[in-house]
């Protein structure tokens, strides 16, 4: 959580100078300024950039990474997480998440529900962000000291400048291809965003860009990790090289051609739905191994990113104050604590809280990210660091630790197992006062994305030694140290290399919306998903059968499991746990880990009138509890209290409708349509099955 560099004036000043016409589809001529005269001070093409950044901000939190089509797509629909109501509450959310069952539905869904209208649909926003940089490019391309910068062996403070605004500009074209597949293409301003171009065109083109500008960027520094660098620029080569390699899902009324021009062939997987095929281009190797090259680049550029010892302290360090960054980051979309605006990431993808919307403690979390419970349970190794700190099976209750149950609903209150890796009541300095102001970052790119890019880049390309180097770097690290991954015995289990980099980025950025998109495009997305529904299956028929299942990993579900309030911080000194020490496995107040409650509520206010008892242990979560053991515990204040079996009274809720009636042979529709306005506007049409109108 952290200000942005920039200030409020100067934004103003940028939004001022440089700004897209009231046609969110246009950009226009924005200023009777000189550009040499503009562009020739840093303060004001600062200011100018900084309008982009602002209008970019807006787009992050309320649109592409905190909610709108990243709270309804991206963080559920993948064999990893799910979304916490019952599918009759939300089928807005549940169509689109189950792939609108095998397209069937997509003729009926309505485009507004989350796409919304101009000016605040996603795409909408996403193009306004493309004028703002189109503006400053146009500018900047006009002035007479370009071609001279251009040709520069170093950066400059200007050449920096255009870098940003090129590689803003890739950004959000990258989003709305993720979001919506081909879109207007435009790049100069005072171009309309008419017709659709070829997906693949624009990828060509705007990696193409990025690498003329990379050489003139400087790497990220310790301070300014809320703006783009060359580190970023050079990992964003990477991840869209990898996307246009990858498998996508296309209609079939847009010529395929790339970035020259040139008809395109492809390989397909499966059967078309409503006209379109799932595939990847044939060249999709050139693609992998400028992702490998440009992978390698940014950790040769790596700055001040750094991959740090433990894994945990990536996510300490986002719950710090505002003047700090994280270690690892190499981009992350600031949000200043209390500040007015939307800061959704805690709020819907972090621990769920069941409290009033203000002066709570923390205040109201939906928890809109939860995780298949056959996944935790049967597929998160148990000796996996990343396990608790990315799920959790209790939430925050006013102060208190509450139990997530199986019962569909939002906050606390029920949802089944949850994101655990942003919680308001672990930051140090936490914000009481309302909801959605707590100003922890969203982490956009950070380092250990571009070890397990090269890795998998590499491992497609017959590169073994590369990628293993780098996927036993990533894994050793998440299980405490050198050689403790086992990592030859993890490759044997997932049947070749390059799915075990595939599955440790799963790992790696489980509960945090990445899953999805990196399923849909390696093409493993029907295959992980028939794994996770029948794992899921025989779960259920387990605790049908015999009240408990029992995975390969040695973890068991039962039925009940064994629960007490207890005062953590008299028996240990915190409330607020971390990661189990070794050893303390068997405690039921240290493990799962990080989880508890926050060490001094009541210095923000909290009155806890005497019941001190903040913390559940729990017994019986990963193993059974005998008869013997059942009596002990009822006779030390255990309650017994329903955990699988509230799993198997929603059957339907987490088995039946887990990608409702889904059929892995079909190509997946996984876009959104465009708005009616959009295509009135823009003069195109929706595929994929989409309504007109």
């Amino acid at each position: 959580m952290k200000h942005k560099i920039f200030s409020l004036a100067l934004v103003a000043a940028g939004a001022a100078a440089l700004t897209a016409c009231s046609d969110f589809m246009e950009t226009k001529s924005y200023s009777e300024a000189n550009a040499d005269f503009v562009f020739s001070n840093m303060t004001t093409a600062r200011a100018a950039m900084d309008g982009a950044y602002s209008e970019w901000h807006g787009a992050v939190s309320s649109q592409i990474f905190g909610d709108g089509l990243f709270y309804a797509l991206d963080i559920a629909g993948s064999d990893i997480m799910r979304h916490p109501e019952g599918y009759s509450a939300q089928p807005a959310r549940h169509i689109p998440e189950a792939f609108y069952i095998n397209g069937t539905e997509a003729g009926t869904y309505n485009p507004v529900t989350y796409g919304k209208e101009a000016p605040s649909s996603p795409y909408s926003v996403l193009f306004s962000v493309i004028g703002k940089c189109n503006a400053i490019t146009s500018a900047i391309e006009s002035t007479s000291s370009y071609e001279t910068m251009m040709q520069q062996t170093t950066p400059t403070n200007m050449s920096q400048l255009y870098g940003e605004a090129v590689a803003l500009r890739a950004t959000a074209y990258r989003e709305l291809i993720k979001y919506y597949g081909d879109v207007p293409f435009q790049t100069q301003m005072g171009e309309s965003a008419t017709g659709l171009s070829s997906r693949d065109s624009i990828y060509d083109v705007l990696i193409a860009q990025l690498q003329r500008v990379e050489p003139l960027m400087n790497p990220v520094g310790e301070k300014n990790k809320n703006y783009l660098s060359q580190t970023y620029v050079d990992a964003l080569i990477g991840r869209m090289a990898l996307e246009a390699g990858g498998y996508q899902t296309r209609r079939g009324d847009v010529a395929r051609v790339g970035g020259n021009g040139q008809p395109l062939t492809f390989e397909t997987k499966g059967t078309p739905t409503n006209g379109a095929t799932y595939g990847r281009r044939s060249d999709w190797q050139t693609l992998y191994q400028t992702a490998k090259t440009y992978f390698q680049l940014a950790l040769n550029h790596a700055g001040a990113a750094r991959l740090s010892d433990n894994y945990s302290d990536f996510f300490v360090q986002l719950h710090g104050d505002d003047n700090s960054f994280a270690d690892e980051s190499i981009y992350e979309e600031p949000f200043t604590q209390g500040a007015a605006g939307n800061d959704p990431r805690s709020y819907s993808l972090g621990r769920p809280a069941s409290a009033g919307s203000s002066n709570n403690y923390p205040c109201k979390a939906y928890g809109q990210g939860r995780i298949n419970p056959a996944f935790y349970y049967g597929v998160f190794d148990p000796k996996d660091l990343r396990r608790d700190l990315s799920c959790t099976v209790t939430g925050n209750n006013s102060g208190y630790e509450k139990l997530l149950i199986f019962k569909p609903g939002s906050q606390a209150n029920g949802g089944g197992i949850a994101c655990n890796k942003f919680d308001e009541s672990r930051q140090k300095t936490v914000w009481t006062k309302n909801q959605r102001r707590s100003g922890i970052n969203a982490p956009y790119m950070r380092i250990s994305e571009v070890y397990l890019g090269l890795a998998e880049a590499a491992a497609a390309l017959g590169d073994n030694v590369t990628a293993k180097a780098n996927l036993q770097l990533i894994r050793d690290r998440a299980f405490g140290g050198a050689g403790k991954g086992n990592v030859d015995a993890f490759i044997a289990s997932e049947g070749s290399l390059l799915k075990a980099v595939i599955d440790e980025r799963g790992f790696e950025f489980a509960g945090e919306g990445d899953r999805r998109w990196t399923l849909i495009r390696t093409g493993l997305i029907g295959e992980k998903i028939d794994e996770i529904k029948a794992l899921t299956t025989a779960m259920m028929n387990g605790l049908q059968n015999d009240g408990y299942y029992t995975f390969a990993n040695g973890n068991t579900i039962s039925a009940y499991i064994y629960t007490k309030m207890v005062d953590a911080k008299a028996l240990y000194g915190y409330r607020l746990t971390e990661q189990t020490p070794e050893g303390k496995e068997d405690d039921p107040v240290l493990y799962p880990g990080w989880r508890g409650q926050h060490n001094d509520w009541e210095s923000l206010g909290k009155k806890y009138d005497g019941n001190y008892n903040t913390n559940l242990a729990i017994k019986g979560l990963f193993a059974p509890v005998s008869a013997t053991d059942e009596a002990a515990l009822l006779a030390d204040g255990y309650q017994k209290v329903e955990w699988g079996k509230t799993l198997l009274d929603n059957r339907q809720e987490y088995e039946t409708y887990l990608f409702y009636q889904f059929d892995s042979s079909k190509a997946p529709i996984y876009l959104f349509p465009f708005s009616p306005n959009a295509m009135a506007t823009g003069g195109f049409t929706n595929g994929y099955g989409f309504v007109q109108q």
